[in-house]
């Protein structure tokens, strides 16, 4: 095996822990489960998984250790990942909910934009490749070899964010479905989109890490 189980353990509660608690990627894909449907909001679960590989494994390659010690490099990413989520917000408050009856047959939004959306979001989280960083390297045995534990940890990482991220969806679909009046539709949306925007200008006062 090439973790310690004794380290394993540990690092998938605590993940659990820390992925359960709604941030900007969750709210997007809650918001376009409410507005979209769960077909169309499946797209950004994939997006948000994808996001959480490449962040990771940026992070791996040093680059959160780059973000960490560079003002300018964490500057530059957070401001990035700030505009991105409030234009995500912006678009997700103008989009009126699609009705339930026409989306098994035309999905109002492209999965692509949908996943390119989750996707960069995601990844535009320096805080997240800072995290990544500070967090995995407390679960790495010294007397093993460090590439297959990490691989491993993100492997593990990855797959436990796209589950919680489809739960939520699965929890918000549900919700769409029992709450079919097109303004109450339209609140949830325009509320998704209203944390999100709140989120990106939040990041933008973001602290690097000392």
């Amino acid at each position: 095996m090439p973790v310690a189980i004794d380290n394993l353990l540990p690092f998938l509660f605590a993940s659990m822990i820390l992925l359960v608690i709604p941030g900007p990627t969750i709210v997007m894909v809650v918001s376009q489960a409410l507005a979209q449907g769960r077909r169309v909001a499946l797209a950004s679960v994939l997006g948000v998984g994808l996001g959480d590989l490449a962040a990771a494994s940026l992070s791996l390659a040093g680059v959160g250790t780059l973000l960490a010690a560079s003002a300018a490099a964490f500057t530059l990413l957070k401001t990035l990942g700030a505009v991105y989520l409030v234009y995500v917000g912006v678009t997700l408050w103008r989009a009126p909910p699609t009705d339930l009856a026409a989306l098994e047959s035309a999905p109002s939004q492209p999965r692509g934009r949908v996943f390119r959306d989750a996707f960069l979001v995601t990844l535009f989280n320096p805080k997240g490749i800072v995290f990544f960083v500070a967090f995995v390297p407390q679960f790495i045995a010294v007397d093993r070899a460090f590439a297959p534990q990490a691989v491993t940890y993100v492997a593990l990482f990855v797959l436990l964010g796209v589950l919680n991220a489809y739960l939520y969806l699965l929890l918000a679909s549900r919700a769409r479905t029992a709450i079919r009046r097109p303004g109450a539709l339209r609140a949830a949306t325009r509320a998704g989109g209203a944390l999100l925007m709140a989120a990106g200008i939040a990041a933008l006062f973001a602290r690097r890490p000392a």
